[in-house]
C-alpha cells in the first residue's frame, strides 16, 4: 500500500497543477435575450450589451441567422401566396405557397443552394420571387458576419449557436472563426448519421464544443472525444425568474469555483437593474475565488498509464488486508472477493474505474477495523481514508471524467459497503450460527427499537440525500446556511460534521453498551463522506482537499465537545436529586 501511494501523489501533484491552469470562466451573455431586453426599454442591444460588458461580461451567445432575421432586417420580403395574389390578382403564383424577393440585391436567390427543398423563380407584377413549396422561415441561413465582426472588435468573446435542419445540403461549412461552438437542443448536428457527425467533427477544426451541464445531448460525445469540451453552466429562464440575483450569482460562482465549469452562460433579468446586481456580484465572487473572468482556453487532461497501472495494487493490497483483519477470516476473504466481483462489474471490467471503486469503499473501513479502542484511532482511520483520496484520484480522473461525462459509478455503494464491512468486524469470533442463534434469542427492549429504527431513519435520509439530485431535499434554512458559506469558503459536507463527531464519542467508549458501536458505525458516515467527496473527479482537486479538511477540523472540534458533553449529561443524571455527602460516599 505504502509504494502504491508513491505513483498516485505524482498524478494527484499532476493533476492540481493542470486544475490551477484551467481556473479561467467567461461571462457569456445570451444575445437574443439582451437584444430583446433593450428593445422593451427602447434601448439599442449593443449599447446595452456594452453596459453590461462594464460590469463583468466578456462573451456573447451569438445564434445562427434563420430566413426570418433577414425578413426581420428587410434583406429580403416575405409573403404567402394568398397575400401576393391579392396584391397582384392573376399572378403566377399558389396560394399554400412561400414567396421570397430581394431587398437587398441576390439575398433572395442566393438561398436556394443553401438546402435540399425544392424551389423556382416566378415573376409577378414585374418582380422576381422565389417560390418556396414549404415555409422557410425557420431555416438557418449562416451567422449575421456583420453583428459578429462588431462583436468580437469589442473583445468579446463568441460563443456561436448554430442550428440543425435536414434540409441543409452542408451544415457546418460556414461556421465563423469563433472559440466556441454551443449545439442547440437535445443532440448535435448530425448524431444521427455518423457521415454526417463525421463531417461536423472535421469542420469544427479549431473550435471547442460547449458541454452543457445537465443536459447531455446525443452525439456530443463523438465530438468530444477529439475536440475536448468546455464545461458551460447555465439556467433555464423560467428558473431563473425564481431565484434573486444574489442567489442566482452563488450559483454561478460556485459551477467557476467548484465544478469546473468554463462557460457561464447567463440571461438578463426582466429588469435591467436586477441584470446588473446579478453580474456585480457574479464578478466580486469570481474574484473572491481566484477565478480569472477571460476567454478559456480549454486544454485536455492527460493520463498517464503507467502511474496508474502502478497504482492499482494499493486499493487491492487494502481490500485483502481488511478482509483478513476481520473475525472470521474466511467470511473476511469472501466479503473481499464479493467487494471486488461487484465494482468490476458495475464498472464493466474496466481496472482503474473498478479499483477507484475498491478504494472508496475499502479505506473508509480500514481503520476503524483495525483499530477502535481509543479516541486517537479516529486519527489512523482518517489518515487511511485520505491515503484512500490519492488512490480514488489516481485511478478515476482522466480525460472523461475531469469533464463530467463519466460519472462515478457505484456513489451509492461508496456509503453503503463501508458501514456493511465495519458491522462485519463487531461479529463474534464463532461459529457464524451461533452467533444468530443468540441474535435471534437475545431478549429486546421497547428502547432498543427505538434507538434502531432512530439509526435506520438517520441513514436512509442520508443515502437519499446522497449527490446533487436525490429524492430528499433541503430546508430553506438549511438552503440560505450552504449559500452563505459557499459565498464566503468552500462548505465542508454535512455528513461529515456529523459522522466525525458521532466517530470520536463512540471511540471514546463514554456510552454504555452497544451504544458506542453504533456510533462508530454512525462515523463511517464520516470517513465514507472523505472518499465519496473526492469522486467528484469535475470538481477541482484542491476544492475538495479544502471541503475535507474543514469538515475534520470542524468534525474533531464538536467531536472533543461531544465528549466533554455527554460525560457531563451522564454524570448530571446519575447524580441527580442526590445529596452533596451521597454523591462524595
Amino acid at each position: 500500500m505504502l509504494l502504491s501511494l508513491i505513483p498516485t501523489v505524482l498524478l494527484a501533484a499532476q493533476r492540481v497543477s493542470y486544475e490551477q491552469s484551467q481556473k479561467t470562466a467567461a461571462l457569456v451573455m445570451d444575445y437574443p435575450a439582451v437584444a430583446a431586453q433593450a428593445r422593451r426599454f427602447g434601448l439599442e442591444p449593443e449599447a446595452l450589451l456594452a453596459r453590461y460588458q462594464q460590469l463583468g461580461v466578456n462573451g456573447v451567445g451569438l445564434y445562427e441567422d434563420v430566413i426570418g432575421n433577414l425578413v426581420q432586417r428587410g434583406e429580403v420580403i416575405l409573403k404567402t401566396g394568398a397575400d401576393l395574389l391579392a396584391d397582384v390578382p392573376g399572378a403566377p403564383v399558389k396560394a399554400q405557397n412561400v414567396y421570397l424577393r430581394s431587398v437587398v440585391p441576390g439575398a433572395a436567390e442566393a438561398l436556394p443552394a443553401r438546402y435540399t427543398i425544392p424551389t423556382r423563380t416566378v415573376q409577378a407584377a414585374g418582380q422576381r420571387w422565389v417560390e418556396w413549396p414549404t415555409d422557410p422561415t425557420f431555416l438557418p441561413t449562416g451567422p449575421n458576419r456583420a453583428l459578429l465582426t462588431r462583436l468580437q472588435a469589442k473583445g468579446l468573446t463568441v460563443v456561436y449557436r448554430p442550428y440543425a435542419d435536414d434540409a441543409l445540403r452542408e451544415p457546418g461549412a460556414d461556421w465563423p472563426d469563433v472559440p466556441f461552438i454551443l449545439f442547440n437542443g437535445d443532440e448535435v448536428i448530425g448524431a444521427r448519421t455518423p457521415e454526417l457527425l463525421a463531417k461536423i467533427s472535421e469542420r469544427l477544426t479549431g473550435r471547442v464544443p460547449a458541454l452543457i451541464e445537465g443536459n447531455p445531448q446525443r452525439g456530443l460525445d463523438t465530438l468530444v472525444a477529439t475536440h475536448g469540451a468546455a464545461r458551460t453552466f447555465s439556467i433555464s429562464p423560467s428558473w431563473q425568474n425564481r431565484l434573486d440575483p444574489l442567489t442566482l450569482a452563488s450559483k454561478y460562482n460556485l459551477a467557476a469555483r467548484e465544478r469546473s465549469m468554463r462557460l457561464l452562460y447567463l440571461r438578463p433579468y426582466p429588469t435591467i437593474g436586477e441584470t446588473e446586481a446579478l453580474l456585480i456580484r457574479t464578478s466580486e465572487l469570481l474574484r473572491a475565488s481566484g477565478v480569472r473572468v477571460t476567454q478559456p482556453g480549454v486544454a485536455p487532461f492527460e493520463e498517464h498509464g503507467l502511474l496508474r497501472t502502478l497504482s492499482l495494487l494499493g486499493p487491492l493490497a487494502a481490500l485483502l488486508l481488511l478482509g483478513l483483519s476481520l473475525p472470521l477470516p474466511r467470511l473476511g476473504l469472501l466479503a473481499a472477493a464479493g467487494t471486488a466481483a461487484l465494482a468490476f462489474a458495475l464498472n464493466r471490467l474496466d481496472p482503474f474505474a473498478a479499483t477507484a471503486l475498491i478504494a472508496a469503499v475499502t479505506f473508509p473501513a480500514l481503520g476503524l477495523v483495525l483499530r477502535r479502542h481509543r479516541v486517537t484511532d479516529w486519527f489512523l482511520a482518517t489518515g487511511l481514508s485520505l491515503a484512500g483520496v490519492l488512490f480514488v484520484s489516481a485511478l478515476g480522473a482522466n480525460k472523461d471524467s475531469v469533464l463530467g461525462l463519466e460519472p462515478f459509478r457505484g456513489v451509492g455503494l461508496t456509503l453503503l459497503l463501508p458501514l456493511v464491512l465495519v458491522a462485519l468486524s463487531f461479529l463474534p469470533r464463532q461459529d457464524l450460527r451461533q452467533t444468530a442463534r443468540d441474535i435471534y434469542h437475545a431478549p429486546i427492549k421497547l428502547g432498543d427499537v427505538v434507538v434502531m429504527g432512530l439509526g435506520l431513519a438517520v441513514f436512509a435520509l442520508v443515502f437519499l440525500r446522497r449527490g446533487n439530485t436525490t429524492g430528499a431535499s433541503v430546508s430553506d434554512t438549511e438552503a440560505k446556511l450552504r449559500q452563505d458559506l459557499q459565498d464566503s469558503l468552500v462548505r465542508p459536507r454535512f455528513k461529515e460534521l456529523a459522522g466525525h463527531p458521532l466517530a470520536l464519542v463512540g471511540l471514546s467508549g463514554v456510552l454504555p453498551g452497544y451504544f458506542s458501536a453504533l456510533l462508530i458505525l454512525g462515523g463511517v458516515v464520516g470517513q465514507a463522506s472523505i472518499l465519496n467527496t473526492f469522486s467528484h473527479f469535475h470538481t477541482p482537486l484542491l476544492i475538495s482537499a479544502q471541503r475535507c479538511f474543514l469538515g475534520l477540523a470542524a468534525g474533531l472540534i464538536a467531536g472533543l465537545i461531544g465528549i466533554w458533553a455527554v460525560k457531563t449529561a451522564l454524570r448530571l443524571w446519575q447524580t441527580w436529586g442526590q445529596k452533596p455527602g451521597a454523591v462524595k460516599a
